[in-house]
């Protein structure tokens, strides 16, 4: 059975290939600008990802963009980076560059038309200065919307019809707990910490992760939510965009309201269903 670690990396990579593709493709019939070695048709994009992201590598043997995201023409992804040269797309995953584990092949002869990829789901506050790689990249992919390429942690999509739309048939079941939150990267200074002192002052908050040495396992994460009315969906810094896992999975997906920490604003507005579903906690920030 795939794990869930493994599904969200193969969602990762498809939306890679095929947003690169897609704005390939783009570029390609406006201007022309990629013509390189006979090189103007989609079908036969070369995309190299220099440095896997944390370290963690999957097996690109066979033909990946058919047999994982039934795309029959289009794309060739490799992590050999001897095909620099002849790479249409260099794809580098900031974390890595931040961390000093790769470089940037500055040293070597970049050809004619080949892009350069920015790739990063971590906020601005993670990534740090940026400034270095001003003039250096072609394009940006990341879960800005003004992002070249916009890749989100999450969408809403409209439920299919049931027959009965009254949400008053809607039951809760199971719910035992008030609110919960799961944290592991705690620091006292974080926005998100102050906010959730003051709530525990007026309401059981059940805690979990690292920080309160009770880990839970994958398998046991949504489960426990599940049973909270409520979720502090609390990111560990507030910047436009930013919103990740914590909202669409650990609280949309358990079945919990999300508590979103930072005022409804329209860069958050468009995240979330425009109806009683979620609580935001304004800031001061």
């Amino acid at each position: 059975m795939i794990s869930l670690l493994m599904k969200l990396k193969l969602m990762l990579f498809g939306l890679v290939i095929f947003g690169i593709w897609c704005l390939l493709w783009q570029h390609i019939k406006s201007c022309g600008h990629l013509k390189r070695k006979g090189k103007m048709d989609p079908q036969n994009i070369t995309i190299l990802l220099w440095h896997w992201p944390f370290n963690r590598t999957y097996t690109l043997a066979g033909d990946l963009c058919w047999d994982k995201y039934r795309m029959s023409h289009g794309c060739f992804l490799t992590d050999d980076q001897t095909a620099f040269a002849r790479a249409d797309v260099v794809v580098f995953h900031h974390h890595e560059l931040k961390r000093g584990w790769t470089h940037l092949p500055l040293h070597l002869p970049r050809p004619p038309g080949q892009k350069w990829l920015w790739l990063s789901l971590e906020s601005p506050t993670s990534n740090g200065p940026l400034a270095d790689y001003n003039g250096v990249f072609n394009w940006t992919m990341s879960y800005r919307r003004d992002a070249d390429i916009f890749m989100p942690y999450g969408k809403l999509v409209p439920r299919a019809a049931t027959g009965n739309p009254d949400e008053d048939d809607f039951i809760l079941r199971n719910k035992t707990d008030l609110a919960c939150w799961v944290v592991s990267n705690y620091k006292h200074h974080q926005e998100r910490s102050k906010v959730f002192h003051q709530l525990r002052k007026l309401m059981e908050v059940r805690v979990y992760g690292n920080w309160v040495q009770r880990h839970l396992s994958d398998r046991e994460l949504l489960p426990t939510i599940s049973r909270c009315f409520f979720y502090l969906a609390f990111e560990n810094s507030n910047w436009t965009d930013y919103i990740t896992e914590k909202l669409w999975r650990n609280s949309f997906q358990a079945g919990a309201v999300p508590v979103v920490l930072g005022p409804q604003s329209p860069t958050t507005r468009p995240w979330c269903p425009q109806n009683p579903s979620s609580m935001w906690k304004n800031s001061s920030r």
